[in-house]
């Protein structure tokens, strides 16, 4: 099973009108925005990644959701396993650098024991207040697709990560993404649509047009890349598709520029799907989006 066919099963459950039938990455609660992410050793982070960075990571992809929801981040619950003492005490520091740093307190959670030999899972919980809250599903046609900063910096770090060459920035890309919560608390107001790019500019990108009803067009010769990254060789293309960038994706419309720096890189129309230019040559969509779960 995938992850999608999983949320649609889950979609058949009672829901809470907060959950905004699943169709997006936060839910309301009153005033509140929640949302929960989970960080798997193997699948988002390598065992050799160090903890301090991990605690990061964990603190920042869900801040990163709240950004996505101009929501200002009011604390976090953490869900650890306690395994071995040398990492969870580096994990700690990590954590209270984390807080300090992206301006958000520790509430509470729960902790259990970890099996020997198991991979660790962290999940954090984050609650955000004061949020105009776009959800993804508001794009229109004729809208443009806007994204923040550069993209395929963290996909480019992962691969530092695992022993390839390349600068610092791009495996600090990866460790110790940066949540725009400034730029979320902006743009929020402004946009039709928003959500972070996790997965990957073409995944995340689907994702909006499916939930706004809408066909999105990207092109590839406007994806934003770093000086860095374009210096290992790498394309837009596979920066498009690598994710872990945790960037702003939002839709505006055409005579609305955003106010925060952004790059547009697509545009909404009537009708359904992704479709990929390169200036003004088609181009066709790759076998992989992006990462999505699966068993």
């Amino acid at each position: 099973m995938i992850e999608a066919e999983f949320i649609a099963a889950l979609r058949r459950l009672p829901l809470h009108p907060g959950a905004l039938g699943l169709a997006d990455d936060a839910a309301r609660l009153g005033d509140y925005v929640l949302t929960t992410d989970t960080l798997v050793e193997g699948v988002h982070f390598l065992a050799t990644d160090p903890p301090e960075d991990v605690a990061w990571k964990l603190v920042a992809t869900n801040l990163s959701d709240l950004a996505a929801k101009g929501a200002r981040p009011e604390g976090v619950l953490l869900n650890y396993p306690l395994g071995e003492n040398k990492w969870d005490r580096a994990f700690l520091a990590g954590l209270a650098t984390a807080l300090a740093a992206l301006d958000c307190p520790l509430i509470g959670g729960d902790t259990v024991s970890l099996p020997e030999g198991a991979a660790r899972v962290l999940t954090l919980t984050a609650i955000g207040a004061d949020a105009a809250a776009p959800t993804r599903g508001g794009a229109l046609p004729g809208d443009r697709l806007w994204v923040t900063g550069t993209i395929g910096d963290a996909g480019a770090g992962l691969a530092i990560a695992r022993g390839a060459d390349g600068p610092v920035a791009l495996l600090a890309a990866y460790r110790r993404p940066r949540p725009r919560v400034a730029e979320g608390r902006l743009l929020a107001a402004h946009v039709h649509a928003m959500m972070d790019v996790s997965d990957g500019l073409l995944i995340d990108a689907w994702r909006m047009a499916a939930a706004s009803g809408c066909a999105v067009t990207i092109d590839l010769a406007r994806v934003p890349l770093s000086a860095e990254y374009r210096a290992t060789g790498g394309d837009a293309l596979a920066a498009a598709t690598a994710g872990d960038d945790y960037q702003l994706l939002f839709a505006a419309a055409p005579d609305s520029p955003p106010p925060v720096p952004a790059t547009c890189v697509g545009a909404f129309a009537e009708g359904s799907g992704l479709s990929l230019t390169e200036g003004d040559r088609a181009v066709p969509l790759p076998p992989r989006l992006g990462f999505e779960h699966r068993a």
